[in-house]
């Protein structure tokens, strides 16, 4: 028996699978503590629940005995996986002994459960998988129908969907936020399809400009899909008689209209730094360049909203950390790169 048993997930949305392997998580240990990952997103087609209405589903599915035995910590996506692992060892540290025993519950589906091997010292509670469903099939048959519809879209799925979970998706498809997400959902599908017959998959390459001036950032909101609406650094992708200067400059003057001397940016240039997690977006592979820019005390530039940006706005740095799941991909990660907004709270 375990002193604490630890489910790792992201439950987008809960699944008969995912309660297989929580109820073998209660059944090895006195304690379990569950996992929610890429918390505080802003909600997105894969990720399209809170990680409370994700928790909502996974309680309701369980009896009051073992809600009482369960604890429930969100955690965001690093999009590394050092810092990601010590987040989720120092939130799991603030709810168990010292020296108590733990077991780490969980089946190698596929190159997504290599985390599993990230924690020595706990000890890896193997299970066979629970049936063939995943959470994308899920996520596709409800996001291809429409709020009268999801009913009998997800019928055939039935049995892989636990009633708690149900419930929540024909209560959400009433709701605001599903008839965007079904946009973007088929937006990102339209993209892909583009792209399916090329002989290997695409790897995109971007560029992205974080401008500080006067310990402010500069932020466009999306005007189009994907993200429509969310805020982001300026950027885009690179243009094929482009190097990567070039292109960052290009795009920060198309959506911001910021029109410094070249020169003035090669002198505010701090560093380039490379994001290139294989999730960091759902428009396929893209590894971005992203250029971090420190004007200091210098007046803060004129800028106008353009091309792909809906507004534009000089916001402070310490205002950022509470604006996390209003920020397009990772976009708020490469924000806490350069700028230590984590390390602030």
């Amino acid at each position: 028996m375990y002193d604490t048993a630890i489910l790792i997930g992201r439950f987008e949305p809960v699944h008969t699978g995912h309660l297989a392997l929580l109820r073998e998580a209660l059944a090895c240990a006195q304690r379990v503590i569950v996992i929610v990952g890429s918390a505080f997103q802003a909600r997105t087609p894969k990720n399209p629940f809170t990680w409370a209405e994700r928790e909502s589903m996974l309680r309701s599915a369980l009896t009051a005995h073992d809600n009482a035995r369960l604890t429930v910590l969100p955690v965001r996506d690093y999009y590394n996986e050092a810092l990601w692992v010590q987040a989720v060892r120092s939130a799991v540290a603030r709810h168990t002994a010292a020296h108590g025993r733990v077991g780490l519950v969980g089946h190698f589906k596929d190159a997504t459960s290599s985390y599993l091997r990230a924690f020595p010292g706990w000890e890896l509670i193997r299970m066979e998988r629970q049936g063939d469903i995943d959470a994308t099939a899920i996520r596709d048959a409800y996001f291809g129908a429409t709020p009268t519809t999801v009913a009998a879209a997800l019928q055939p799925l039935a049995s892989a969907i636990p009633p708690s979970t149900r419930a929540l998706l024909e209560q959400f498809a009433n709701g605001p936020s599903y008839a965007a997400l079904q946009q973007e959902w088929l937006m990102l599908r339209s993209y892909r399809e583009a792209w399916a017959t090329a002989p290997y998959p695409p790897v995109f390459v971007t560029v992205d400009a974080v401008l500080r001036c006067q310990d402010q950032v500069l932020l466009i909101r999306r005007a189009h899909a994907p993200g429509k609406g969310q805020l982001a650094v300026p950027g885009g992708f690179i243009e094929q008689r482009e190097t990567l200067w070039q292109s960052c400059l290009r795009e920060l003057a198309e959506e911001t209209h910021c029109a410094l001397p070249e020169a003035d940016m090669q002198a505010a240039l701090q560093c380039v730094a490379v994001f290139d997690h294989p999730d960091r977006s759902q428009r396929g592979r893209t590894i971005t360049h992203a250029h971090y820019f420190d004007l200091g005390q210098a007046p803060l530039p004129d800028v106008r909203a353009d091309d792909d940006a809906a507004q534009v706005q000089w916001t402070p740095i310490g205002q950022l950390a509470g604006m996390e799941e209003d920020f397009f991909e990772d976009h708020f990660h490469m924000l806490d790169h350069f700028l230590g907004l984590t390390t602030r709270q």
